[in-house]
């Protein structure tokens, strides 16, 4: 596997390579040898090694009795701190949205890159439920919580806000509707409907709900509306 040419600019190799270690980690399936990340990083072992050394020494890393690499509980202690008010405002509406209708609900919000899972609920009692984990990222352009995020503002506003990013012809149907939904966009099999979430000084962002498209028939409709005072509500706990 050929790794990513390192950027041409003044930024910090190590730092980069460091980070890009974590989200290697975090993509992959199972734990990975040193030599697997060095090869995954496109460098040598031995400095695979001195960068797991000192991720090790912040909690961010750990290696089981074989040796191989995972990620460590340190980074959740990170990611509880990213958008910490959103976070604790959504949790009290995703949990009543993942139990109502038996889906796993969840905030993305758009890093000006993809849409990022921030943060999840499964249904307590959906043994069926497609799982959404957080620190999920698919391409911004595919699936509902993108169409929500895009239809909170005008075409033109969209323009000067990414003027490389093309406005979906769904984000228009979207703004009028209140709610976005896709199918088979991100994974084959697998649909999303999401309300748009519009907090101020916060990243662009969308309540959703996922679920497998052949084993349920939804009201789009109902769940749309369900999920904008989902949206409400959380606005109204953050001051929006």
């Amino acid at each position: 596997m050929t790794a990513p040419a390192e950027p041409k600019t003044s930024h910090s190799q190590t730092l980069s390579r460091g980070i890009r270690t974590l989200e290697i980690l975090a993509d992959a399936a199972a734990p990975l040898t040193i030599s697997d990340l060095a090869a995954r990083l496109g460098v040598h072992r031995s400095i695979a090694y001195r960068i797991l050394r000192t991720l090790e020494d912040h909690s961010l890393v750990m290696r089981d009795d074989s040796g191989r690499v995972q990620p460590a509980p340190g980074l959740a202690a990170l990611a509880r701190g990213v958008q910490r008010d959103l976070q604790s405002a959504a949790l009290p509406e995703l949990t009543a949205l993942a139990n109502e209708l038996e889906m796993s609900a969840f905030v993305a919000v758009w890093d000006h890159h993809d849409c990022i899972t921030l943060v999840t609920i499964e249904p307590r009692h959906g043994h069926a439920a497609v799982i959404e984990r957080p620190g999920s990222r698919h391409p911004f352009s595919q699936g509902a919580p993108g169409i929500a995020i895009q239809s909170s503002h005008t075409p033109q506003e969209w323009e000067r806000l990414a003027p490389h990013q093309e406005y979906r012809p769904a984000a228009a149907e979207a703004r009028e509707l209140g709610y976005a939904t896709s199918h088979d966009e991100v994974i084959n099999g697998v649909s999303s409907v999401a309300a748009p979430l519009r907090v101020p000084g916060q990243l662009p962002a969308a309540v959703a709900v996922v679920y497998a498209t052949a084993t349920r028939r939804i009201d789009a409709e109902t769940i749309g509306r369900r999920l904008t005072d989902a949206a409400s509500a959380i606005e109204r706990s953050l001051g929006g």
